[in-house]
């Protein structure tokens, strides 16, 4: 992440505007400041924290508003560091305007824009943890009116395969670095046509890790059509009786199960099990219906509060770092900072396993989110409306 050290901090007025780069308003901390900075359309936090101990700032971005293209962050520091600040101790934060351009329209900097990106489209193939991408190109070769997603974890893996499809003139592919199943969660109902689970790291000792669980065969149930189909190919036998195991809680369903199976195209992690005489197993499973649509009036329970002043104070006053975890969902409420006579709040909330980080905005008669709202799942709602609780609290005692 870039960032830079220094010795002197000027005094910060604002707004304040420079090349295209916005400063706008300010949220002091207890021992760290959060700039709101505007760039191309892109609004994030510049952290500006002291040490104490060796009489040093630190200015980076912060982590969870990140834009989506680093040469934004890269050039908000450096006008930042210009204008407001002497005595540079170190810097990483070398501007190079490559970095202003996304490196490939078939890399989706994140969930929001695939949605945009994916509207109309009339079939959708999804991969899960695609690799090295021979799978996915080859449906990608053989499917040309159909859009091909593939979901990773590792950003190398997405370049590779984002270059190798620009190659061969592939123009049905689009890659995203996400949880899978938090994507799942947000996708329109009866959308899919099919979804590839290939070779997941088994977790055979830890299973809670696995991607596969009730929940992740309830969202695969609802995205895919009612002829959509779900393919699991695995060398472990323990995982793929599990994955069987948990979508046999369905009342109703198909599953066709192969073993050794040659398909016209293989994973390196293929070849070498085939190389060590091990067993391949598929799992195929349909037949789950049509799904009813997300409900997507629902509205976050936070919308509808409002402070006075005095309210807001005791807030501030009484603020605590807590959490709390539900049926499926938790709160965690990080830190808070004051900006005029606003509250700006850290929270991480949602699932266990696809939490989300987001800040929220108290001030008098209003209440909302500092960048855009989360999306509206299940444990998200249930989160935010833990919260709603907890600040109702507040201002009852």
């Amino acid at each position: 992440m870039p960032n830079f050290k220094c010795k002197i901090l000027k005094e910060i007025q604002l707004p304040f505007q420079k090349d295209g780069v916005e400063f706008l308003w300010l949220a002091k901390g207890e021992n760290v400041n959060l700039l709101f900075t505007h760039v191309q359309q892109e609004s994030f936090f510049l952290q500006i924290k002291k040490d104490n101990k060796k009489q040093e700032w630190l200015i980076k971005g912060e982590k969870h508003t990140k834009p989506s293209q680093i040469g934004y962050l890269q050039k908000a520091l450096l006008i930042f560091k210009e204008n407001f600040t002497q005595d540079i101790v170190c810097e990483a934060v070398a501007l190079k305007h490559t970095r202003l351009i996304q490196k490939t329209p078939l890399i989706v900097n994140n969930i929001k824009e695939l949605l945009d990106k994916i509207q109309d489209k009339k079939q959708i193939y999804i991969e899960i943890g695609f690799g090295s991408g021979r799978h996915l190109l080859y449906q990608a070769k053989q499917n040309p009116d159909i859009l091909i997603i593939g979901i990773e974890i590792y950003t190398p893996a997405l370049e590779q395969v984002a270059k190798l499809a620009l190659s061969e003139n592939l123009n049905n592919v689009l890659l995203i670095e996400t949880d899978a199943r938090l994507l799942l969660s947000v996708l329109e109902s009866n959308l899919v046509d099919k979804i590839f689970l290939h070779f997941p790291v088994p977790w055979d000792k830890k299973p809670h890790r696995r991607v596969v669980g009730l929940n992740f065969a309830n969202e695969c149930a609802r995205v895919l059509k009612d002829t959509g189909q779900f393919e699991l190919r695995t060398d472990s036998y323990m995982y793929f009786s599990f994955t069987l195991e948990t979508f046999l809680n369905f009342s109703h369903l198909k599953a066709e199960i192969a073993k050794n199976k040659n398909l016209e195209v293989s994973s390196k992690y293929e070849d070498r099990w085939k190389r060590q005489e091990k067993d391949i197993y598929d799992l195929a499973i349909s037949g789950f219906g049509k799904s009813e649509n997300l409900n997507k009036k629902q509205k976050f329970a936070i919308e509808i509060l409002k402070f006075n002043l005095e309210e807001l104070d005791y807030i501030k006053n009484n603020f605590k770092n807590n959490v709390f975890k539900g049926e499926n969902f938790f709160l965690h409420i990080e830190k808070i900072y004051v900006k005029d006579k606003e509250i700006i709040i850290k929270i991480a909330f949602g699932a266990f396993y696809k939490p989300e980080h987001i800040y929220i905005r108290l001030g008098e008669h209003r209440t909302d989110f500092v960048f855009n709202e989360p999306f509206k799942t299940k444990e998200n709602l249930k989160a935010i409306e833990k919260l709603r609780e907890i600040l109702y609290s507040y201002i009852k005692q």
